[in-house]
């Protein structure tokens, strides 16, 4: 047996509106909530049970996955009331953890989309006789992630967690959201309280002279925090960037799933997904972008590297370039959105009233007086 602990008690605050109502890991991406690809490839590689640390609209996880039989796996689930960090979670989950002793656990980011070699990570931590070994990825800024030093053996030396802003930072290694801990190394950190374990728990480690090893793998990773990631996230998995064996459909330029309407005259690609239900009117044209269940594009609107959220409509004619809308939002006919817009829930926006062009007709309403002096 090999257990995994997966960490999905974050809010997902970088993505609202589309988190509002759904936990991050639960959005679907190229078709089924993402968790769906982490667990599918986790069950390939060995993982047989695998304990869910939840927190933010925790019933969501056991109502989506149950016992994990649909995916040949054992689930369990703890809840934390307070959020207690990634150490703390860890520690909490471990408490329904079967594995003793030097048995490896697996621990996973739930809003990491990589192609790692969990197997591999997993049996190289056992034949290294390592305390802890974690996935290292290069990025081209490391500011927003934990830098990590090791020796030419992959020996872990230091950790930076976010370094500093001010100062010009080149590429470097990342903790790349993904563990393989020997179990009763989790025993060592503090039930019961909140505790980082990239602040915490693996500086303290490294100072005992515990081994924690690093492993540089694979070539894709991506951290799906923002909207800009989870349509690039999406449209990988679509057109093949990235494997998952969940992926609902055949690889391509686009994903259709069952129960969407989409005219023959519209035009699909870079890794569109267009959702169960949705509707897609003539000559409308969708790139690189996300439609969510139940959404509707009218005639001849132009989407590009957008998500729409469940049951939001964008009327004829309209144009969004990088834009996020939310659930049963509408945004009239003719109406151009720009780069970084966000619309939130239940948001009406009128025929053309946001352009960045002229109007397509005269202002139809009443002129105002000015006030008297």
């Amino acid at each position: 047996m090999t257990e995994a602990i997966l960490l999905v008690g974050g809010q997902g605050a970088r993505l609202r509106p589309l988190t509002s109502h759904t936990p991050k890991p639960l959005l679907p991406v190229a078709g089924v909530p993402f968790l769906t690809h982490q667990l599918a490839r986790a069950a390939a590689a060995g993982v047989t049970r695998v304990v869910f640390a939840t927190s933010y609209r925790a019933e969501m996880f056991a109502a989506e996955f149950g016992d994990g039989s649909g995916l040949g796996l054992e689930l369990d689930y703890v809840v934390e009331d307070e959020p207690l960090g990634t150490g703390g979670a860890i520690r909490g989950a471990a408490e329904k953890l079967r594995s003793k002793g030097n048995e490896p656990v697996l621990i996973f980011n739930g809003d990491i989309l990589s192609d790692l070699d969990i197997a591999g990570l997993r049996e190289g931590h056992r034949e290294s006789g390592a305390d802890v070994t974690l996935h290292l990825t290069r990025v081209p800024d490391p500011r927003a992630f934990g830098l990590v030093s090791t020796d030419a053996d992959g020996r872990i030396l230091d950790f930076l967690e976010k370094p500093d802003a001010s100062g010009p930072i080149g590429a470097a290694q990342v903790n790349a959201g993904c563990y393989v801990f020997t179990r009763s190394v989790i025993d060592r950190i503090p039930p019961g309280r909140a505790v980082s374990v990239e602040r915490e728990v693996f500086p303290e480690l490294v100072a005992s002279g515990a081994y924690l090893r690093g492993v540089l793998d694979g070539d894709y990773w991506l951290d799906l925090g923002t909207p800009a990631a989870f349509i690039q996230g999406s449209a990988d998995l679509v057109r093949g960037r990235v494997d998952s064996p969940a992926l609902p459909g055949r690889v391509g330029d686009a994903l259709v799933l069952p129960g969407a309407q989409v005219d023959a005259g519209a035009v699909l690609s870079g890794g569109t997904v267009i959702g169960e239900g949705a509707r897609v009117g003539a000559g409308a044209v969708i790139e690189g972008s996300v439609v969510l269940p139940g959404a509707s594009v009218g005639a001849h609107a132009d989407i590009r590297r957008s998500v729409l959220g469940r049951f939001a409509e964008v009327g004829s004619g309209s144009s969004l370039d990088s834009v996020v809308v939310g659930e049963k939002a509408r945004i009239g006919a003719d109406s151009e959105l720009p780069s970084g817009i966000r619309i939130g829930c239940g948001v009406e926006l009128p025929p053309g009233s946001v352009r960045m062009s002229a109007e397509t007709a005269p202002c139809t309403a009443r002129a105002f007086a000015p006030p008297a002096a």
